[in-house]
C-alpha cells in the first residue's frame, strides 16, 4: 500500500476493516482498533465468521457480502458496542470478489451529532415556508420474510399470530391503512400448514361490484355476455387448500356478503350459470381498516357475516404507537431500494431519529414510499434531513408550538435517551459538551427520573 493511501487508511476518522474474498481480515485502522476493541494482531488472519462463532459481532455482514456481492449496511453489535456498519465488495474485471471494505462508526458518536441536527431542523421548521403536498401513491408492503417486530406491540401481534396460524380459524385484521396488515396475513399462511398451498389476495373495494362476485365465485360458459367460451374457475376454487385474503371486507357489497356467509357455513360454492356446488377446502382471512360495527347499525355490514370473520381478530397498532420499529424499518427500505436499483446511498447521521418526530398518517406505507423517494431522487449517496418531505413540506408542524417550547422538547428526549446509555450525570456531561451542575438542573427542570 502506497504511503499516501496508507495515511489516509490510518487517519481515517472512520472504522475501516479491509477483508479477502473469504473474509479473513487482512488490514485495520485505528479507528476500527478503537471502535471495535480488536488490536491488529487480533484482527489480521481472523475470519469473521470466527468472530460469530466466539460471539464478538453480533452478525456478520462480511459474510452476507461473500453470498450476495451486494453492499450491506446495517447496525450490530461488536463486543457489546453498537456500531454502524456498511460493507462494499470490491469486484475485479473478470467479477470476481477481490476484497470487502468494512466501515464501521460508533452509534454512540454519531448520537453525538443528535442536538445539532435536531435544533437546526426546530429552526427549519419554524422559519421556512413551502407546501408541497407529500405524495399519497401506494406503495408495496414488506413481505413477511422481512418482518420488523422490535416493538412490545407488534410482537404481540406476530406471537399471536404464529399461534393461530397453526389452526384453521377466520381471521379478522383490524388497523389503519398502511399499517402492513398484508405482512400479517402472509407471516400466517407462511407458518401454517398451508404454507406450500396458493396465497389469494383480493382486494374487495379495488374491484366493481358487477366484476367481484364473478371473481370470487367464477362462472360458468355462457353465464353472461362477455363470458369466457370455457367458463373460468373464480379466486375460491383457485385458492383451494391454501389462504384468501379478502382486503377490505368492510366495502363488500350487501348481497355478496349473504354469498360470502354461506360459503363460511357450507365450505362451497356454486359458479355464477352452475347447477352444482364445487366443495373448498380454504382458509379466509378478512381485513379492514373501517369499523365494521358501526357498519353494522347503519345496515352497511351482516351481524352475523361479522361474527363468522371475527372469530380472532388482530389488531395493528399504527406506526406512531410503535416508535421501536421506525429504525429499523427505515434502514431495511433503505437497504431494499438500494439493492433495487443498484444505489448505496446512506442516511445522514441524525435523519434516523427525526424519523421519530413525524406522526406517520400514512404508517408502514407512507415510510417506504418516502423512502424509497429520497434514495432515487438524491443527487448524492448521502441522504440528508434537510430532503424529508415533512420538514420541508409541512412547516405549519411547528404552529402549535413556539420555537422555544420545541427545542425544549427536543432537548427532553436526547436527555432521557443518553442518560438510558450513559447511566450517570458525569458521563452525561462529556458526552454533551456542558457541566454535569448544568445536567442535573436540565434533570430537574423537566422531571426527569434517574439514578446516579
Amino acid at each position: 500500500m502506497a504511503d499516501i493511501y496508507k495515511q489516509a487508511f490510518q487517519n481515517s476518522f472512520d472504522g475501516i476493516c479491509v477483508f479477502n474474498p473469504q473474509g479473513k481480515g487482512l488490514e485495520i485502522n485505528k479507528a476500527a482498533q478503537r471502535i471495535t476493541g480488536f488490536s491488529a494482531e487480533e484482527f489480521i488472519g481472523e475470519t469473521a465468521k470466527q468472530a460469530l462463532q466466539k460471539g464478538y459481532i453480533s452478525k456478520s455482514i462480511t459474510e452476507i457480502i461473500i453470498k450476495t456481492r451486494k453492499p450491506v449496511t446495517e447496525v450490530i453489535s461488536i463486543r457489546g458496542i453498537e456500531v454502524l456498519a456498511t460493507g462494499n465488495p470490491v469486484i475485479d474485471e473478470n467479477g470476481h470478489l477481490k476484497y470487502i471494505i468494512l466501515n464501521v462508526r460508533d452509534i454512540s458518536e454519531l448520537n453525538n451529532l443528535k442536538l445539532d441536527v435536531l435544533l437546526s431542523i426546530a429552526l427549519r421548521r419554524k422559519n421556512e415556508n413551502l407546501t408541497s403536498p407529500i405524495s399519497s401513491n401506494p406503495a408495496t408492503f414488506i413481505h413477511s420474510d422481512d418482518v420488523i417486530s422490535v416493538s412490545p406491540k407488534i410482537k404481540k401481534v406476530f406471537q399471536l399470530a404464529a399461534r393461530i396460524a397453526k389452526v384453521d380459524s377466520s381471521i379478522l385484521i383490524l388497523g389503519d391503512s398502511g399499517v402492513g396488515k398484508e405482512v400479517v396475513v402472509k407471516f400466517i399462511h407462511e407458518n401454517s400448514s398451508r404454507a406450500t398451498r396458493p396465497f389469494i389476495k383480493i382486494n374487495c373495494s379495488a374491484i366493481p361490484r358487477d366484476l367481484l362476485e364473478s371473481e370470487l365465485f367464477g362462472y360458468e360458459k355462457g353465464a353472461f355476455t362477455g363470458a369466457n367460451q370455457q367458463g373460468k374457475a373464480g379466486l375460491f376454487e383457485v385458492a383451494n387448500g391454501g389462504t384468501l385474503f379478502l382486503d377490505e371486507i368492510g366495502d363488500m357489497p350487501m348481497d355478496l356478503q349473504v354469498k360470502l356467509l354461506r360459503v363460511l357455513q357450507e365450505f362451497e360454492i356454486r359458479r355464477i350459470g352452475g347447477t352444482k356446488d364445487i366443495k373448498i377446502d380454504v382458509r379466509i382471512v378478512s381485513a379492514t381498516n373501517k369499523n365494521l360495527e358501526e357498519l353494522i347499525l347503519k345496515e352497511a355490514f351482516r351481524e352475523d357475516l361479522y361474527y363468522r370473520l371475527n372469530i380472532i381478530p388482530i389488531h395493528i397498532p399504527p406506526l406512531r404507537e410503535r416508535p421501536e420499529d421506525i429504525k429499523q424499518l427505515a434502514h431495511l427500505f433503505l437497504n431494499r431500494t438500494n439493492r433495487k436499483y443498484g444505489l448505496e446511498r446512506y442516511f445522514q447521521p441524525g435523519l434516523v431519529e427525526l424519523l421519530h418526530q413525524y406522526e406517520w398518517p400514512g404508517n408502514i406505507r407512507e415510510m417506504e414510499n418516502m423512502i424509497e423517494r429520497l434514495v432515487v431522487t438524491a443527487d448524492q449517496d448521502e441522504i440528508s434531513w434537510s430532503s424529508l418531505p415533512f420538514i420541508v413540506d409541512y412547516p405549519d408542524l411547528s404552529e402549535h408550538y413556539s420555537l422555544k417550547a420545541t427545542l425544549e422538547e427536543i432537548e427532553k428526549k436526547i436527555i432521557m435517551e443518553k442518560l438510558q446509555t450513559y447511566r450517570t450525570t458525569r458521563k452525561l456531561a462529556q458526552v454533551l459538551g456542558i457541566s454535569q451542575s448544568a445536567v442535573v438542573k436540565k434533570i430537574k427542570k423537566y422531571g426527569i427520573l434517574y439514578e446516579d
